[in-house]
């Protein structure tokens, strides 16, 4: 594992167990094993490693959607990427944490981190425009893909914030799927029956 790596995680973990008030670069680089210069190296600072961890965790929840985007059936692809979606949550709950703004307001994204959450949306509204119509509008696309993103991230906020140490994993993820394929059920036939 490189340096930028091993800060990353224990950036994570930090914000996990301290929440972004108590991430700091001193914090980091103890949990990493690093000297603070390391991270000042690789990232200039606490800013730095914010937004890289905000990069790197849309690019996971983008990876998860483009994963099964060779499957034909687009109901079974929209399925298979919201499935890996969940498991990066759970995964990844450091990222997710911060990416979904759970660990406090004191952070603010860069351009570039922003951009990695657009394209992340974009292609989940991709996947989910196989779904409708072919003449149905980019707002119709959009509104679709929210409902499916609101699914997933109501059934992992309530993991991380409610029924994490009541539940059983594979009972939370069931759960999730079963709601999902009802809202993706409904999307696929009626096209947005919230309009």
């Amino acid at each position: 594992m490189s340096n930028k790596e091993r800060i990353l995680m224990a950036a994570s973990q930090t914000l996990l167990e301290k929440g972004i008030e108590g991430l700091s670069v001193r914090a980091i680089s103890q949990k990493a094993g690093l000297s603070t210069i390391a991270i000042y190296s690789h990232f200039q600072g606490k800013q730095g490693v914010l937004d890289a961890l905000y990069v790197e965790g849309f690019g996971l929840v983008r990876d998860a959607m483009v994963s099964a985007a060779d499957i034909e059936d687009p109901v079974e692809a929209l399925m298979a990427g919201s499935q890996k979606y969940l498991d990066i949550a759970l995964h990844n709950e450091g990222h997710y944490r911060l990416i979904f703004g759970e660990t406090g307001s004191s952070y603010a994204p860069s351009d570039e981190a922003v951009e990695a959450s657009r394209e992340a949306f974009h292609v989940l509204v991709l996947g989910v425009t196989r779904l409708l119509r072919r003449d149905a509008s980019q707002a119709l696309r959009q509104r679709a893909a929210l409902r499916v993103w609101a699914v997933l991230h109501g059934y992992v906020s309530l993991r991380h914030h409610v029924i994490g140490p009541v539940m059983d994993y594979r009972q939370w993820h069931a759960m999730a799927m079963e709601a999902l394929t009802l809202t993706v059920a409904e999307i696929s036939k009626h096209g947005d029956p919230a309009v």
